[in-house]
């Protein structure tokens, strides 16, 4: 059987040249910086990458050359949403076939569907495609998957193996993980969203796919370590300094600009979004450009050496007790 999905994947940007084609050398330059820095796996044709503003021949593009340069080091998580579900098929099918580990999909955008046609929706996929299928929720874009629709297929479908849940709703998370993994251990629970990492970790997630990661990998993998190896005190503190930079980049012009920024705050110029922006946003960008550099800078140095002894069970009761306490 394949190793379970865990660890913090990289939903990457999609490098553009100045002429708005993909930059293939560029991705493939940034695919080797990200996994030379311990990211445990890469996602392509995410949110983050943009993958409803490319066609469907530029995003089979993109996994290949993202497969090809991995070159078996890292797992590929690969988006294979399209608009509807003949051609999501037809999509997991070819990434199947270059070799991705599983294919996350998005429940159907623009049409907001009911719970039950979500369901219908998965069992299409899951009984037509041969490789793993991760669900992916992102309610601020696409139909939610509630916890019911999640238990129904993993509780009936052995390849829909894990769920990318990006709404940040931890209770939602602490239902789904307590209703599965008792029938699946290995089904995976990846959070998406950053500003919650520590605290959905915490909760039994076995990782994240995490827009960050693609800008400070060596401050989200530090978290996810720490979380692993119980020292919870740690970890909060690299949390508490990854949201200031998530809340700044999350919130510059169109998403994804601001992880744009904060890749250009490593080196990486990784050319214009594939959506237009005014000139206000264009001042900005650039206003908050320092901004995020800073930040960066205050974070991106991070190593294992910080890593502190593991908290025992007993030291984190105690804390619990005196933070009641007070």
């Amino acid at each position: 059987m394949p190793d379970k999905i865990t660890g913090i994947l990289t939903p990457n940007i999609t490098p553009v040249d100045a002429a708005g084609r993909v930059d293939e050398d560029r991705l493939r330059g940034y695919v080797d910086w990200l996994i030379e820095r311990g990211v445990d796996g890469l996602y392509p044709n995410g949110s983050t990458g943009e993958f409803v503003r490319f066609t469907a021949d530029e995003r089979r593009r993109i996994v290949q050359i993202v497969v090809e340069q991995t070159n078996g080091r890292v797992p590929v998580l690969a988006g294979a949403a399209e608009a509807n579900v003949k051609a999501t098929i037809e999509a997991c099918e070819a990434y199947g076939g270059m070799g991705v580990r599983a294919v996350a999909i998005v429940a159907p955008f623009y049409y907001r569907l009911s719970s039950e046609g979500v369901y219908a929706y998965f069992r299409e996929i899951a009984e037509n495609v041969s490789v793993d299928v991760t669900l992916y929720n992102i309610p601020l874009f696409a139909s939610p998957i509630d916890v019911e629709t999640v238990v129904r297929l993993a509780s009936e479908f052995s390849n829909v193996i894990g769920i990318k849940d990006s709404s940040g709703d931890l209770p939602n998370m602490m239902r789904m993980i307590s209703a599965i993994r008792p029938m699946r251990d290995d089904f995976t629970f990846l959070t998406g969203w950053d500003a919650a990492l520590v605290p959905m970790l915490i909760a039994g997630a076995d990782g994240g796919t995490n827009a960050t990661s693609g800008v400070v990998p060596e401050l989200t993998g530090a978290i996810y370590r720490n979380v692993a190896a119980g020292n919870i005190t740690e970890a909060m503190r690299l949390q508490y300094q990854l949201i200031p930079l998530f809340d700044a980049m999350i919130s510059l012009g169109e998403f994804p600009e601001g992880f744009r920024a904060g890749a250009r705050s490593r080196g990486w110029d990784l050319g214009p979004g594939r959506v237009p922006l005014s000139e206000p946003q264009k001042n900005a960008v650039a206003r908050t450009q320092r901004e995020i550099d800073a930040l960066v800078a205050e974070v991106a140095d991070l190593k294992d050496k910080q890593m502190l002894p593991p908290d025992t069970i007993e030291q984190i009761v105690q804390r619990v007790i005196q933070q009641l306490n007070q």
